[in-house]
């Protein structure tokens, strides 16, 4: 470091009395082996490792870095601990308040110390991504001729919010949200030592799970609620930080949910429950109960994404698509913004249309399947593209669809022991009330049935082919809302109505 007046008072001012510094700070590892989490970029050889001097030995220099990752992952943390252990020069910008300017300035000192006094220099680059592209060029030369080893951190995705050229020059070091395990050792640490609270208040079991809902995989944000609780129990002359204590000091209550326990499969059952039944009020209050308690999200957008085919399926054949859609959302942007992608798809699932018949039909055709009800494929069907298959008999006598009026052909399909069951019945809800008529159309024109009269004189034309979508197209449906009805007779139905 080559710390300013007013930075070396600000240091003795903390030496002399700790409690002036957030106790995120106070807490900083002093060395690598210290560090909670990230253990995959710590390795015995690692670039950061190697930074500090160990294994540094031999041709190889060490390397530029970037670290990525969500804030209180450790970034700054890690270059605090570089600073501490390494022997070389090491200086700290904030791409916040520095430009050009100051990073010219600090590339000229270190060409300074290492060709006057052969000491390398090692560049921490807080928030790059704040970094316009002119300067983040400035810093190549410097990179490229190892004038100074850089360690640069970011919040965004770098290869969004760094330039290519940089990127090329420096490894990139991705860092992971901490575990509930990570956090909770961070916070034994500060309770226990005392250059943190030393032992002054205790933390029961509930406020200790209600801490790590409120870190969300964020060591810094533990910490700082940690201290705001204990700060209050102090001044209630309290032994410990009870429950309503840190719910008061952090002005959070904590949401009654164990996520490895009943709450966890009874608020998704009632989140999923009431998409089904349509509530979206109670559907997204239950989501808000699972996203407040810090429910992993992918684990949400898997239960919409279940509900669209089970509970939906072909009233709306969509929301599977925007359950879908939500569930790749949320593996990009992931929380807190991720709340909004989930949702939207609680709100498209929960209006939407319901139809389970799709559900029931692949679970009728497993049961029978189970039940051995499968057969041999019947000899038309079968593969004909082999030598020695025309004397077996197989794909003799297939009827190609696409040579036929209408693009069906009266032929089995099924097995013999399968022959003429219907899985598949279709409700009148929604999107699905058009494929009701059209599977009961097709499956006539399978068995060779006659075509049905016509409803009126002149109401009907001759077939026609099949549409883009794959469905038979008559001549007889008319365009517009209700073109699969004109085909049969009214069965007394009704209008389709959504779920």
């Amino acid at each position: 470091m080559e710390p300013d007046l007013f930075t070396a008072a600000a240091e003795e001012r903390q030496e002399k009395d700790p409690a002036s510094s957030p106790l995120a700070v106070r807490m900083r590892p002093r060395t690598l082996d210290e560090v909670v989490g990230q253990q995959h970029v710590l390795r015995p050889g690692s670039p950061l490792r190697r930074l500090v001097g160990e294994g540094s030995g031999g041709p190889a220099g060490a390397s530029s870095v970037i670290l990525w990752g969500p804030p209180g992952t450790g970034k700054t943390t890690l270059a605090y601990v570089v600073s501490q252990a390494t022997k070389k020069r090491f200086v700290e910008l904030s791409a916040i308040t520095a430009g050009v300017k100051e990073v010219r300035a600090v590339i000229d000192g270190a060409r300074r110390s290492s060709g006057g006094y052969g000491r390398e220099t090692v560049l921490f680059l807080d928030e790059i991504h704040r970094f316009s592209k002119a300067q983040q060029d400035s810093l190549l030369p410097a990179v490229e001729n190892r004038w100074v080893t850089l360690i640069a951190a970011t919040t965004e995705n770098p290869y969004f919010s760094v330039i290519s050229p940089l990127l090329s020059r420096s490894l990139l070091l991705t860092l992971e949200p901490l575990t509930d395990d990570d956090v909770r050792a961070l916070l034994h640490r500060a309770l226990a030592e005392e250059r943190g609270l030393g032992g002054v208040v205790r933390l029961p079991e509930d406020a200790e799970a209600h801490l790590l809902r409120i870190a969300g995989g964020d060591g810094r944000r533990a910490l700082t609620a940690l201290e705001a609780g204990a700060g209050s129990a102090i001044a209630k002359g309290e032994p410990e930080i009870t429950l309503a204590t840190l719910e008061e000091a952090v002005d959070r209550a904590a949401v009654k949910y164990d996520r490895n326990g009943d709450q966890h499969y009874d608020v998704a059952s009632a989140l999923i429950k009431s998409i089904r039944g349509s509530d979206v009020d109670a559907a997204l209050h239950y989501l808000a109960r699972m996203i407040e308690a810090g429910e992993d999200p992918r684990f949400i957008a898997r239960r919409l994404m279940i509900s669209a085919s089970e509970d939906i399926g072909m009233a709306d054949p969509t929301a599977l698509q925007t359950a879908v859609a939500a569930a790749q959302a949320v593996a990009l942007i992931g929380y807190p913004e991720a709340r909004i992608a989930l949702g939207q798809a609680t709100v498209a699932l929960a209006l939407a249309p319901k139809s389970n018949a799709a559900y029931l039909a692949i679970d009728a055709a497993l049961a029978d399947v189970r039940a051995g009800l499968a057969g041999p494929v019947p000899p038309h069907l079968r593969d004909g593209h082999y030598k020695g298959a025309q004397k077996l008999g197989h794909a003799q006598g297939y009827l190609y669809p696409h040579d036929l009026p209408g693009g069906i052909a009266t032929q089995q399909y099924a097995p013999d022991a399968v022959h003429g069951k219907q899985y598949y019945a279709p409700t009148r809800y929604g999107a699905e009330a058009r494929y009701a008529d059209v599977v009961e159309r097709v499956r006539a024109r399978l068995r060779g049935d006659p075509p049905p009269a016509r409803p009126r004189e002149g109401a009907g034309r001759e077939e026609g082919g099949r549409d883009g979508r794959g469905r038979e197209s008559s001549r007889e449906e008319t365009s517009g809302e209700g073109e699969a009805r004109a085909a049969t007779p009214a069965k007394g139905d009704g209008e389709p109505t959504g779920g």
